[in-house]
């Protein structure tokens, strides 16, 4: 029967116990599933010495990383007791070789002992390449779905600028038309001009912020977890084959990595756990972005206005084209005979120009409902060309070919005409920004497509690296006894039983 030193089986029973004791908060979000906002505001901050960090998912604010990252406590934690009891141990096996007593008395085992713990070795060391496989093919597969998750957002934050940008452009061009006769209206498209470039500014600085913060972190991991994972499967197989070979100081160096790199993948466990938690809390908050967008952190990436003020502009913006088409199309009533049968088949009694605005009280924006025998407003200019009384004409002959309107008046008509023509071609975008329509579906996508996934291989890249590491302390403590029970023995090479004295 094997016999296994008193110092090494003191160590393995209470840290296996600490190993299960410590996990079990790691397990329980697993268990519960979504993680609530109550359970993110309660969370230890260790910005403010571990109190309660009382706030909400938010990208911007530090103490959010702080008391994320620290629910990968577990794993900082027991790296941080396997590194002390390290070198605790290596302290102890130095202090030995040079102060103690230099002949050891060689136990006698049998050789089922030996057959034993070489099959432990085997088996631990199968199940720790087994578990960074899995844990390769995990990262990978997290890296992809945080890239793709990352882009639809940066991409929703561009289109959102496009929009503004079109804005802009409109209005840059009304205030032109509308500067010489209306200054209120000029002043007015200034200042909306100017909040519209600050909100793209804004939106343009969180998307780059982002994409570095997110691409810095995720690559460092996706790195530090591949380096480690590579090195330590190295280093599982040649201390696979040094076992085999009977190198006791090569194995004890291999043992010394191992002992390294076990540490460093608890503390990156800790580290994917956080990243699987902050995977949480990103599908929670979207959801709550789905159902109000006002009350959310992550409208920064498209600062909506509230609901009153902005749907309270939109049914301005609405009643002011559809007073405008309603009066102008009352005065092209009043008027016959003035050239209006040029431009389509029906008749001048029936023609008018399209309203796309419903009545009060709504201004319901329906351009699609617009009658077959009406025009859209941008061909009211070749209308307003055939009436014009230019400067060069004569008043008779003029007023012989129908052309009733000054120049003068005509410009003015031309620019209103043109800056409402304008409204109405922005207004979808300017509906889409008020709703937030871009961000709303881009989320909608994440929730209905990405999320899923995304949170499946967070939980597998954190569930791969905590086995592993499970797995490579107690190989090490396998490793340890095996070592220990071959001093003062010799084998031949590739036997597992040693030579009979």
């Amino acid at each position: 029967m094997m016999i296994m030193p008193k110092s090494h089986g003191g160590v393995l029973l209470p840290f296996i116990l600490l190993l299960i004791s410590t996990n079990m908060v790691a397990h329980k979000s697993l268990v519960f599933g979504f993680i609530n906002r109550d359970e993110i505001s309660t969370r230890p901050d260790p910005l403010r010495h571990l109190k309660s960090y009382n706030g909400t998912y938010n990208l911007g604010d530090k103490h959010y990383w702080a008391s994320a990252g620290f629910t990968g406590i577990h794993g900082y934690a027991i790296g941080g007791i396997w590194l002390l009891l390290g070198l605790g141990f290596g302290s102890y096996m130095i202090f030995k070789y040079f102060h103690g007593n230099s002949t050891t008395p060689i136990v006698e085992h049998s050789p089922s002992s030996y057959i034993l713990m070489f099959s432990l070795v085997v088996l631990f060391t199968i199940l720790a390449i087994v578990a960074s496989c899995v844990v390769l093919a995990a990262s990978n597969g997290f890296e992809h779905r945080v890239e793709r998750l990352r882009q639809t957002i940066v991409d929703a934050g561009g289109d959102t600028r496009q929009s503004i940008r079109r804005v802009i452009k409109v209005l840059l061009s009304m205030q032109t038309l509308l500067s010489p006769y209306n200054f209120q209206a000029d002043q007015l498209l200034n200042v909306t001009t100017h909040k519209l470039r600050r909100g793209s500014i804004t939106i343009q600085q969180f998307i780059d912020k982002t994409q570095h913060t997110s691409n810095e972190a995720i690559r460092t991991l996706y790195v530090a977890n591949i380096v480690v994972v590579t090195v330590n499967m190295v280093l599982l197989v040649s201390a696979l084959v040094l076992l085999v070979w009977h190198w006791p100081l090569g194995f004890i160096i291999i043992i010394f990595c191992c002992w390294i790199l076990t540490t460093l993948s608890w503390v990156l466990t800790g580290f994917d756990f956080f990243f699987h938690t902050f995977a949480e809390d990103t599908c929670l908050t979207l959801k709550d972005f789905q159902q109000n967008p006002q009350n959310n952190s992550l409208q920064i990436v498209l600062p909506c206005e509230k609901s009153g003020p902005s749907d309270k502009i939109l049914e301005q913006i609405g009643a002011t084209v559809h007073n405008f088409i309603t009066q102008l199309n009352s005065k092209l009533r009043e008027v016959q005979g003035f050239g209006l049968n040029d431009i389509g088949e029906n008749s001048v009694e029936t023609r008018g120009v399209c309203d796309p605005f419903s009545g009060a009280p709504n201004y319901s924006f329906t351009p699609d409902l617009c009658p077959k025998d009406t025009i859209p407003i941008e061909e009211l200019k070749y209308v307003l060309s055939r009436v014009t009384c230019y400067g060069g004409n004569s008043t008779g002959n003029c007023a012989g070919e129908g052309r009733f309107i000054p120049q003068a008046s005509s410009v003015i008509l031309f620019a209103y005409t043109q800056s409402i023509q304008d409204l109405i071609e922005i207004f979808p975008d300017l509906l889409s920004l008020s709703q937030c329509s871009k961000v709303k579906q881009a989320f909608a996508n994440i929730l209905q497509y990405q999320c899923r996934p995304f949170r499946r291989s967070a939980r597998v890249l954190w569930s791969s690296m905590l086995s592993l590491s499970i797995v490579m302390v107690l190989l090490i403590l396998t490793w340890i006894v095996k070592a220990h029970q071959e001093i003062g023995r010799r084998f031949d090479t590739c036997s597992i039983i040693p030579k009979k004295a």
